[in-house]
Order: C-alpha cells, then sequence, then structure tokens
C-alpha cells in the first residue's frame, strides 16, 4: 500500500510534465510533489521528502504570483491582414482548430486585439463590431502557458475603453471553451453566449 503511494506521486509528477498550461503544470506537480514527499517520510527518505517538500512550496510561490492581477499585459490593436496575427494564427493553428473547430483564418473580423506579457503574445480577439458597441467574437484565444483566465479580464476590462461595452460568442467553440465562457460571466441567449462589460 505504501508504494501504491510512491508510485501514485510519481506519475503525477511525470503527467504534470506534459501538461502545455503551466498553471496545470504547476497544479497538478504540487499534488504529486506532496504525495511523493508523505511517501518519502513513510520509508524514512528523509533527503526526498525535502526536495519534494521544496518543490511544493516553489510551486505554491509561483501560483500565487500567476494569479496575481498585476501581470504585465499590453494590448495591442492590429487589423485582420496584420503580418504578426496571421504569423501567431498559423502558429497556433491546430490548438486553436481544438477549441474553436469551426474557425478558419480568413473568417471576416473588423477587429483585433492581441494580449502580449513581456513582449510575449499571449491571447488573441478577433471580431465584428456592429458600430454599436457590439462585437461579434469569432476567436478569443489564449496561448498554452497563459491560460488561466487572467488575459480574458484583463482584456474584457480595456475593451469599453474601445468603444466596446457587449461581446457575443456563437456557440462553435469547443465545451472547454464554453466552460471558459460561462465562468467569465457570459451569459448563454437565444443559440449564443453573450457578456455586458462594465
Amino acid at each position: 500500500m505504501i508504494e501504491m503511494i510512491g508510485y501514485l506521486g510519481s506519475v503525477l509528477v511525470v503527467v504534470s510534465m506534459l501538461m502545455s498550461s503551466v498553471v496545470r503544470l504547476r497544479v497538478i506537480n504540487t499534488i504529486g510533489s506532496g504525495i511523493f514527499a508523505a511517501y518519502a517520510l513513510m520509508i524514512h527518505s528523509y533527503p526526498t521528502a525535502l526536495m519534494n517538500a521544496c518543490l511544493v512550496g516553489i510551486n505554491v510561490y509561483n501560483l500565487a504570483r500567476l494569479r496575481q492581477s498585476d501581470r504585465s499585459y499590453a494590448l495591442v490593436e492590429g487589423a485582420q491582414g496584420d503580418s504578426l496575427l496571421r504569423y501567431l494564427l498559423a502558429c497556433y493553428r491546430e490548438d486553436i482548430r481544438t477549441y474553436f473547430p469551426g474557425f478558419t483564418e480568413d473568417a471576416a473580423a473588423d477587429r483585433a486585439y492581441i494580449v502580449c506579457c513581456g513582449g510575449n503574445p499571449a491571447g488573441i480577439l478577433l471580431g465584428m463590431d456592429d458600430g454599436q458597441g457590439t462585437l461579434r467574437v469569432t476567436l478569443d484565444y489564449s496561448t498554452p502557458t497563459y491560460r488561466d483566465c487572467s488575459i480574458g479580464a484583463y482584456l474584457y476590462a480595456k475593451l469599453p475603453a474601445k468603444g466596446i461595452h457587449t461581446l457575443v460568442f456563437g456557440e462553435d467553440g469547443s465545451q472547454a471553451h464554453a466552460a471558459y465562457l460561462t465562468k467569465m460571466g457570459f451569459v448563454r441567449e437565444q443559440g449564443v453566449y453573450v457578456k455586458h462589460l462594465d
């Protein structure tokens, strides 16, 4: 039974290394390291227990930093034909299709925003503006490293200054994206997801 605890901790640590999301990696690694530290104490392997306890502390510290709202995000306004936007859409094409199966790179969009973090691209928002403050979103994508909802919170806080007060997203995304929309305060109305921005 004690060995099974050790195997469980080891498996979780290994599985964490397969995660593309930094947040998910650290959460699973924290659980795995915690279990493995407990196992090491049970078999009196104190150096191993100490190392895994340190890993738990490091992960908790970094998770706290990732949750901070003062990350250095910047909003870059672009256009559909911009070379940087085309590059990002091509670079993340497969991951985008996972969450937005119906999205194509030539989808109509007259508003384009790229969210950067410390100079690195972290998110893309594309949509059609109806001219009355409503943006019909065709893509709301976060790169795997920054997939922790903080980009959405940052972006939705900045959009009212751009004249956008309502976001409307169709149901052509994946179930994972639908769960994200619900978490971010979108309400399902007549087959679409709607969010009114403050």
